[in-house]
């Protein structure tokens, strides 16, 4: 396991986005998710927290079953977790709107644990992008990014009734663009085998082996592995777009190398 705690690639400018971004998610899971600060931070600790968020995921959260049919989730498709269209049966939360559900997604957060990774994943790689593109540009494709990823998982699972939450579709977009743009850059990492070490590696293998792993992950693990994939496609589609046009604005290297 390769986790990224720092890059050295210094930026022009502040990263305001990434860190309202960042700011944004955290509010929401301490303050809308979890209002009770032992329940954000040590999970749920009695039936009625549990229920609670069983309650919260289900009414904010996208649902693929819910985007194909355009309507929100019946009891009876929550308990057997079966897909159908419904005529007769009112759905359990029927003010929910599936499609602007998915931009909701991209801002909760199943645990601290999956909060912490992804907030750190996005500030290592998200503040260059921003960088490059500008603010209003990098805030659309971050938006856009999340969406294309929600929607390839919900391409190859259209019947799932399992909510989706979590960032990281979005922020597979965003180092998709950083291994386009900046492959070579070194990024200091925990690297997690029998012992733990702290090395530098170039963004290109941390990345590339990032991208690869999503293909093996467990299938019962919960893990929107799809939504990482598609994210992380579209944003190398991105950086290679950015790249082509930046080399066409500077077509020639620079006249003398920096020490």
């Amino acid at each position: 396991m390769l986790l990224p705690l720092v890059d050295h690639n210094p930026t022009r400018r502040p990263a305001i986005v990434t860190m309202l971004l960042i700011a944004a998610c955290v509010a929401i899971y301490f303050f809308v998710q979890n209002p009770d600060l032992q329940t954000a931070a040590l999970g749920p600790q009695t039936n009625t927290d549990k229920v609670h968020q069983v309650e919260f995921t289900y009414q904010q959260a996208a649902i693929p079953c819910e985007v194909v049919t355009g309507q929100p989730l019946t009891p009876t498709e929550i308990q057997t977790g079966q897909c159908h269209r419904h005529d007769t049966e009112a759905p359990v939360f029927p003010t929910k709107h599936p499609w602007l559900a998915i931009f909701v997604s991209m801002f909760l957060h199943g645990s601290l644990l999956h909060l912490g990774g992804n907030m750190l994943f996005l500030w290592v790689f998200g503040n260059n992008i921003e960088d490059v593109e500008g603010h209003v540009k990098y805030l659309a494709f971050y938006l856009v990014a999340g969406v294309l990823a929600t929607l390839t998982h919900i391409v190859l699972q259209p019947s799932s009734t399992t909510p989706l939450v979590g960032a990281s579709g979005a922020i597979a977009g965003v180092m998709g663009a950083y291994l386009v743009l900046f492959p070579r850059v070194r990024i200091k990492s925990l690297i997690f085998l029998i012992f733990v070490w702290v090395r530098d590696i170039e963004a290109r293998w941390l990345l590339g082996f990032w991208f690869v792993s999503q293909f093996f992950v467990n299938p019962n693990s919960g893990v929107a592995w799809a939504a990482h994939v598609g994210g992380f496609v579209f944003g190398v589609l991105v950086g290679l777009v950015l790249r082509a046009a930046r080399r066409r604005q500077d077509p020639l290297p620079p006249p003398y190398a920096y020490a």
